[in-house]
């Protein structure tokens, strides 16, 4: 798998990443046993970039995650480069406009977490650590942002990210033109296209890493969910595609299935590859992280990396099923 270095002087990572949210049990019953089976296959097929978070299930994916890495013969596990991140301090999600920094992000609360974040992991340096959430109102004074370049220094960070809030994934754009930030994660898919318009050829022009997340639109993507799926209550898109949005976003990916057709593209691209490799398109991406649970969907995911990119001309057609939805956790 190709491996790309991640932003200016950034560690090499594989253009698909292993996303660690479900090992953490929020997508439903997720057995630790199956968690290591699948980062064991995920590694063995050259995906050398995972992503965790302390809320994948209070700790227990940067758990598991550890201790995989503690079993890696020490030739391989150089080569594994682990991201993770600091969420806010309680308080609104993402943070309120109206959020001191100081009460979200203090000195002493992000020194705790990232200590935290190192025992879970079972290192001494973290390679990537993101702040989970940020409001632009603290671009006028990024201290938090400052905290993490002292724990670099002291040896504790090597690259220091921000992960976007999904309404307002533009608050990067600043921090990355003064420097700020090693690496942005950002939500980025058919349907949420945004990005595109600046955040991504700032990116470019800065040197700034760019890793995207919901390539498949929780799962929407894949074309699995009818128009009347209900997810169980344990796995958080029971929330997401509440009331009508399963419908609404049924619709959508029914057009999209029509649209592969049209090209003769459907008998070598599925829909989940399609999405997949439309959120690689962009120059400026260097990893797309995609969640996997087992080993079956981890070689579903590495044979997506493999295929050839998309012809230029159904690219412009994707781009037409740009969706500016809002945030679905804020109403209909």
């Amino acid at each position: 798998m190709k491996q790309v270095p991640l932003g200016h002087d950034g560690f090499p990572v594989s253009r698909l990443g292993f996303g660690g949210w479900a090992l953490g049990g929020q997508w439903g019953a997720q057995d630790d046993e199956a968690s290591l089976a699948a980062l064991q296959h995920a590694i063995e097929h050259g995906i050398t970039f995972i992503d965790t978070a302390p809320g994948y299930g209070d700790g227990r994916s940067e758990q598991v995650i550890g201790q995989f890495l503690k079993q890696l013969p020490a030739a391989i596990r150089e080569k594994i480069h682990v991201a993770t991140k600091t969420p806010p301090s309680e308080g609104p999600w993402p943070p309120s406009p109206y959020c001191r920094w100081q009460d979200r992000y203090g000195a002493a609360y992000i020194r705790a977490n990232v200590e935290e974040r190192l025992r879970n992991l079972g290192v001494e340096c973290l390679d990537l650590l993101q702040l989970h959430s940020w409001t632009s109102a603290w671009n006028d004074d990024p201290q938090p942002l400052l905290v993490l370049q002292k724990l670099r220094q002291e040896g504790k960070i090597n690259r220091i990210g921000l992960c976007t809030p999904e309404q307002d994934q533009n608050c990067v754009i600043q921090l990355m033109r003064d420097g700020l930030v090693d690496v942005v994660q950002v939500v980025f898919n058919i349907f949420e296209q945004e990005p595109a318009a600046q955040l991504l050829p700032v990116a470019e022009e800065t040197g700034t890493g760019v890793i995207v997340r919901v390539s498949l639109d929780e799962g929407a993507l894949t074309g699995k969910y009818s128009a009347d799926h209900q997810f169980p209550e344990d796995d958080f898109r029971s929330g997401y595609f509440a009331g009508d949005r399963m419908q609404r976003t049924a619709k959508r990916v029914d057009a999209i299935r029509d649209d592969l057709k049209e090209f003769g593209l459907d008998e070598h691209y599925a829909l989940a590859a399609t999405a997949i490799q439309f959120a690689m398109s962009p120059s400026a991406v260097q990893t797309v992280i995609v969640g996997m649970r087992n080993v079956e969907q981890v070689a579903l995911n590495v044979a997506t990396e493999a295929l050839p990119a998309l012809p230029e001309d159904f690219l412009r057609r994707l781009q037409l099923h740009q969706w500016r939805r809002g945030v679905w956790y804020s109403g209909k």
